[in-house]
């Protein structure tokens, strides 16, 4: 457990590939391959992850259990098509204790898991997984599936890979787009433990735990999943509590916090959340207001909505704490431009307003509204001229 956020990859499939949280003080060279401050810095991974994998064919084949495996003739159960798309399938080996004794979302649970690759490769193999039900900690495939197990069932579970490692794998053994297969027994399950009687060390692992899988969510580009597990552990971070917390764990707490806001702020960008992620900075910037990243990304946010001379300050803000920084620059740079753009749009609209096409001049230049003023001129003269024309009639005819 460590405030860096960084923890060496989990065994498990569903905590694998969770990544590492960057430091608060990014240099040039980062910034520069993540124009928008990436929550995570890129391993070995450079997949396109803006497509999710294509639906596979009703008809590919599945990979038949184990012979020692199969189920006995008292279970002729056939596959459940759990989602109704062919994609998550479930299938019970060994019956258990009755629909009764299945897990509830927020339970604590226990499985025994082995997982394999369509030829046969098993890339995971757990006596005893323990994880929050619901909580998506874990491969979806894996988190869907055990709500329906039985207490004591052993099952198959036969995945897409959207529901697993999608588009990027788990390096070095699971591919792209690898279909899994899952063998499941659940073997225990409890309620979870209470938030407000967890030390500070267990609630800060606890956070970390959900950060962590929020990171791995954002690598995966799935921006929903991540939202999720960051709301999760920010409800953990500020849950009330009746155990008293050392200076230190306070400190470390609100920096888990912090981490959270500010990938959280980054997750609902992606999204086009912008009132969402407006919200995520300013609660960073209230504990600390020279948060780089958050006054970064707030920037973005004022500009996305078009409010440029919002914006333009607070990346100045930002490039002032780190002059050297090349992506600010870039941004604050392309605002300029675009609130000058906009002042010359909005100038030319109020000319047309007033109905004055031409440039405003300068007081000294009377000579520029001469050809305004000469009809008035013609105007007034001509109007004389019939006066006293109307004069001269009344006058002849009063004689005659």
């Amino acid at each position: 457990m460590a405030s860096s956020g960084e923890e060496p990859r989990s065994g498990s499939p569903g905590r694998a590939g969770t990544g590492t949280e960057p430091s608060s003080t990014l240099d040039g060279a980062q910034l520069d391959m993540a124009e928008d401050f990436e929550v995570l810095e890129e391993e070995e991974e450079e997949e396109d992850l803006s497509e999710l994998p294509p639906l596979e064919d009703v008809g590919r084949p599945l990979a038949p259990p184990r012979e020692d495996t199969q189920p006995s003739e008292q279970d002729p159960q056939e596959w459940l098509d759990v989602l109704g798309s062919g994609l998550l399938k479930k299938k019970t080996l060994v019956p258990g204790q009755g629909v009764d004794t299945r897990p509830r979302k927020g339970q604590d649970v226990t499985v025994r898991l082995k997982a394999t690759l369509e030829d046969g490769s098993v890339v995971e193999d757990n006596p005893a997984l323990t994880f929050t039900l619901g909580d998506c900690d874990v491969l979806q495939a894996l988190d869907l599936c055990v709500q329906l197990l039985e207490m004591g069932e052993t099952a198959l579970i036969m995945s897409d890979a959207k529901y697993c490692y999608g588009a990027q794998g788990r390096s070095p053994d699971v591919p792209p787009n690898a279909a899994i297969t899952l063998e499941v027994e659940l073997l225990a399950a409890r309620d979870a433990p209470d938030l407000e009687l967890l030390s500070g060390k267990e609630k800060i692992e606890l956070a970390n735990r959900k950060r962590e899988r929020g990171n791995f969510f954002y690598q995966q580009a799935d921006y929903v999943l991540a939202i999720n597990s960051y709301d999760i552990a920010l409800k953990v971070i500020g849950s009330s509590s009746k155990v008293h917390f050392s200076p230190d764990e306070e400190a470390e707490l609100l920096d888990v916090k912090v981490k959270c806001l500010n990938n959280l702020a980054a997750s609902q960008l992606k999204l086009d959340h912008y009132e969402a992620a407006l919200k995520s900075c300013n609660l960073v910037l209230e504990h600390q207001p020279g948060n780089i990243k958050a006054l970064f990304r707030k920037g973005k946010v004022l500009a996305q909505q078009g409010e440029y001379r919002e914006a333009i300050p607070i990346l100045k803000a930002a490039l002032k704490l780190e002059p050297s920084n090349k992506t600010i620059h870039a941004e604050l740079s392309k605002l300029v431009k675009k609130h000058a753009d906009q002042k010359n749009v909005e100038t030319e609209m109020y000319r047309k307003m007033l109905g004055n096409p031409t440039a405003a001049g300068t007081p000294g230049k009377c000579k520029d509204k001469l050809p305004w003023s000469i009809p008035w001129k013609w105007l007034f003269g001509a109007t004389a001229i019939a006066l006293g024309g109307v004069a001269l009639s009344v006058v002849i005819a009063a004689r005659n």
